[in-house]
């Protein structure tokens, strides 16, 4: 769905909450949930999937892979079949593909499209249309797929599919799993071995569900730590029965939330901790937060374990820039958990955050600086003088933040209302259902 045309702006004022407590279950993980997907229409056969998150950006690509030929279907909630076509077999879709707000549904798919004989115009909302896709356009090219895209390698354009396409070697310039994954999927329908190096390890969920789906795939790590990951084509892949765990993108809200107002114990149920995306987690415990694992285990390949989360008093870090990649993402919320700290964090070399859904950098700076945050932005992040525990002092009636239509923007902003004095209004809620329908619920049911 596009948020800027199809329904008008929902602005909320995020108010202080007492004591957070309670059991939940948060959305299965969007990572995950998108792979299966793509990777049960490539297989022959069904694939069953449960746990999937069904929000808008996954719920982008399931359209898509029904428009190239497989079927796709919602059994249950987060319960959902895929018969696949089998790889090499995608066919050319009626019309444009509508990404929404998808930037890992637009970049992954690039990828499957590029090795096959089709021709596909990808479109997305005024957000998605922002971001550069020439990080993905560049390997793809070298495979032989051609593009015809908006300036500055945006939203709309067109992919030519190449066949049979060529195997290539490609070093990563920067630490981007969905340009690794891209390049995965588009190297299962190029005959020969393709080669992807990683010199700073990013999320390895495209890995390990491709060799799940019996894709012939090797990682090796060098003493350095580079990665070497190699995939043959033409591969056959087999259906699978997936169950997604829970979103640890998602969890981090409720992580926040719990460690930041006083007297809150959450136990938040199934929350996948793969070691690519556990960095918050870490940052956090560095900081003083109490972040249990409670029985932990493995599913489909992925390591998961409950977690129980209380309330603590944060001390400011210096965030070491080389777990970046594990908690892309978490950076937003991190900066609210850094603002009610006792001294100074110090969030650098996440440039890649001035490209996704917005601005994050700047856009965070800006919000938290209004809900009485003290901040300085720099070039490449974000230094951060907490309050010491005491609650942000809030906004008054009537303001907002601007969200740019990014939906952890918004979520983050909320947190931030539940430890602030006097709350905190956001423009704009409507984009946390790309990634999360149910927050508000599960904050309301925490909340008591």
């Amino acid at each position: 769905m596009s948020h800027d045309t199809a329904t008008p702006m929902r602005p909320r004022r995020f108010l202080p909450a007492g004591p957070l407590t309670g059991r939940i279950r948060v959305p299965g993980d969007k990572s995950i949930s998108h792979r299966s997907i793509m990777l049960g229409a490539l297989a022959v056969g069904e694939t069953r999937v449960t746990g999937l998150l069904e929000g808008e950006d996954v719920l982008s690509t399931a359209a898509a892979m029904r428009a190239m030929g497989a079927t796709v279907e919602r059994v249950g909630e987060g319960e959902w079949r895929v018969h696949g076509v089998g790889v090499g077999a995608l066919l050319q879709p009626g019309g444009p593909l509508d990404m929404g707000n998808s930037g890992t549904s637009t970049r992954l798919l690039m990828g499957l499209v590029a090795s096959h004989p089709i021709q596909v115009s990808f479109t997305g909302d005024a957000s998605l249309s922002k971001r550069p896709m020439g990080r993905v356009i560049d390997p793809l090219s070298e495979m032989g797929a051609s593009f015809e895209a908006s300036e500055g390698g945006r939203l709309p354009l067109i992919v030519r599919g190449a066949s049979p396409a060529v195997p290539i070697t490609y070093r990563l310039p920067v630490a981007s799993a969905q340009v690794k994954s891209a390049i995965l999927l588009a190297a299962l329908n190029t005959p020969g071995e393709t080669t992807v190096i990683e010199p700073v390890p990013t999320r390895d969920h495209s890995e390990r569900m491709l060799k799940g789906f019996g894709a012939d795939l090797t990682v090796n790590v060098e003493a350095d730590g580079t990665r070497v990951i190699t995939i043959k084509g033409e591969a056959e892949l087999k259906p699978q029965v997936i169950d997604v765990p829970g979103d640890p993108s998602s969890a981090a809200f409720f992580i926040v939330a719990a460690l930041l107002v006083p007297g809150s114990e959450v136990v938040i149920e199934n929350v996948g901790l793969n070691p690519t995306r556990a960095g918050l987690v870490e940052v956090l415990r560095q900081m003083g937060g109490r972040i249990d694992f409670l029985d932990e285990r493995e599913v489909g390949g992925e390591p998961v374990a409950d977690l129980r989360v209380k309330h603590s008093r944060l001390k400011g870090v210096a965030v070491d820039p080389a777990i970046a990649p594990a908690m892309i993402d978490e950076f937003p919320v991190l900066f609210v958990a850094a603002a009610l700290a006792e001294g100074v964090t110090v969030a650098s070399g996440l440039d890649e955050l001035r490209v996704k859904e917005s601005d994050r950098l700047t856009a965070m700076a800006v919000a938290l600086t209004l809900a009485g945050a003290q901040i300085e932005e720099r070039e490449d992040g974000l230094v951060i003088t907490g309050t010491g525990g005491a609650p942000l002092p809030g906004m008054a009636e009537g303001a907002r933040v601007t969200t740019h239509l990014d939906h952890r923007i918004a979520m983050s902003m909320a947190v931030a209302g539940l430890a602030s004095s006097s709350g905190v209004g956001v423009d704009d809620i409507r984009p946390i259902a790309t990634s999360f329908p149910n927050f508000e619920d599960l904050l309301a049911s925490l909340a008591g």
